[in-house]
């Protein structure tokens, strides 16, 4: 939906919602992709959200059951929380099962127990599978409905058994399966149609198959994916057996969820705050965040306070000092955020980090130079001081070199001790620039006092 489009549809929605006109509403979106309604939910307080829902839901349950799919599972729960029990009921047992999984792990435990309850026998089942694996794992976001045939199968009778089986997930490709329902191979269906009707499926299959196991992280499963150009990948448990199936379009969400993850923890922010959620939700969110901020901003105030004598005595070092401090954030903001992205890809670890080391530093040195040598001939016009000048150009260079050095140790470090890279990597970057950028700014300023006061 286009931006100007969705403006408008956003005000016709809150509009019609606001007035009682829900026949008005439904004609709006009825002709929606399921996407899209996900989309203007996203633009309208929860008191919106579930008017339109529920009329959604009231005249077409396969496109409410869509739009829930669509949704982060954060705001589904939102949703679904609100609805009476018979009706969420209905709705799950619409739902892919790898779409439901997500959602009833985040309800309430009385109410999740409620609902698998009163489910369907296969659903549940299939859901309580799901909930079996580790979170952000393959075998949480699989999905089990997929087609296997036995290796004896022919080409005629394959098939036919695929017209027979109806829509599932990935019927781009057939997996092929032993008796004992391990994985053997894969036939596309480009083979399928080159190939005479009675030859065995396993002539034809290929061998060599890209699978992932039922723990492997997501973040892998998705390189896979993008790596080998795959728009399904298999997932196998500990015995090679077959167990389910990773799409494309899971892969996308799954790209979409790490990217928010890692942009919010890199800034401290919980991973469910929303720009429609209300003040003081949006505050309770933050402030522990902040708290934990202040406590570690809180040590440049204690670097700037030993200086407090060089300060008084030279007021020009209090006009620069933000200055030295604030380049060194940024610089080692540039660092975070190339490391976190190598080890999001897997393209660095703590062990083969020396090059990437290396190259920051260099950087962060080539850099500070540059700068340093800018700032030195501005500070010099300026103030017509060329000890300041010095001084303010070695501050920078060697901040700028603590800013790369921190930068990069920072997020391997919390990869080796099994923490996400992003998480407080900001927060600690910060604390350190600042309070070694005042240290060493003041430092030098002391240490040419006599021809700076």
């Amino acid at each position: 939906m286009k931006v100007k489009s969705q403006r408008i549809v956003i005000s016709s929605a809150r509009k019609f919602i606001n007035i009682g006109a829900l026949t008005r509403l439904w004609n709006l979106v009825k002709n929606f992709h399921a996407a899209d309604i996900a989309s203007l939910m996203n633009h309208l307080i929860l008191r919106e959200r579930l008017i339109l829902f529920n009329i959604i839901y009231e005249k077409d349950k396969d496109k409410s059951a869509e739009v829930s799919s669509e949704l982060d599972p954060e705001d589904a729960v939102q949703i679904v929380e609100a609805l009476p029990i018979e009706q969420i009921v209905v709705l799950m047992q619409m739902m892919p099962s790898d779409d439901v999984a997500p959602i009833i792990e985040l309800l309430p435990e009385e109410l999740k127990d409620s609902v698998l309850t009163l489910m369907e026998q296969k659903p549940t089942e299939d859901v309580m599978e799901l909930l079996h694996y580790g979170e952000e794992t393959a075998g949480r976001i699989m999905s089990p409905n997929f087609y296997a045939l036995n290796e004896k199968t022919n080409v005629s009778d394959a098939i036919t058994a695929m017209q027979l089986e109806g829509d599932v997930e990935s019927a781009f490709y057939l997996y092929v399966v032993n008796d004992q329902h391990q994985l053997k191979g894969v036939v596309s269906l480009r083979q399928f149609l080159f190939a005479l009707p009675n030859t065995p499926i396993k002539n034809i299959m290929t061998t060599d198959v890209i699978s992932v196991h039922t723990e492997t992280d997501q973040e892998e499963v998705a390189r896979n994916v993008a790596d080998y150009n795959l728009v399904a990948i298999p997932v196998i448990d500990t015995e090679n057996t077959l167990v389910g199936v990773v799409t494309v379009d899971d892969i996308i969400d799954v790209i979409e969820q790490e990217t928010t993850e890692d942009i919010y923890k890199m800034v401290s922010l919980d991973t469910s705050d929303r720009i429609q959620d209300s003040p003081l939700t949006s505050i309770k969110k933050r402030l522990p965040f902040l708290l934990l901020s202040l406590l570690t901003a809180s040590v440049s105030p204690w670097v700037v306070s030993h200086f407090r004598g060089s300060i008084q005595q030279a007021v020009t070092l209090a006009v620069f000092m933000p200055l030295v401090a604030a380049l060194g954030g940024i610089a080692g903001n540039q660092t975070i955020a190339i490391i976190v992205r190598e080890l999001a890809i897997g393209q660095i670890e703590w062990i083969s980090a020396r090059k990437a080391l290396s190259k920051e530093i260099l950087v962060g040195i080539g850099n500070g130079i540059v700068i340093g040598t800018i700032l030195g001939g501005i500070s010099y016009l300026l103030i017509r001081n060329p000890y300041l000048g010095l001084v303010l150009g070695l501050a920078v260079i060697i901040n700028l070199f603590v800013a790369a050095l921190v930068g990069t140790i920072i997020p391997l470090f919390l990869k080796l001790i099994k923490l996400d890279p992003a998480l407080g990597s900001v927060s600690l970057l910060t604390m350190c620039t600042d309070s070694m950028g005042f240290a060493v700014f003041l430092g030098l300023g002391t240490l040419f006092l006599q021809h700076l006061a």
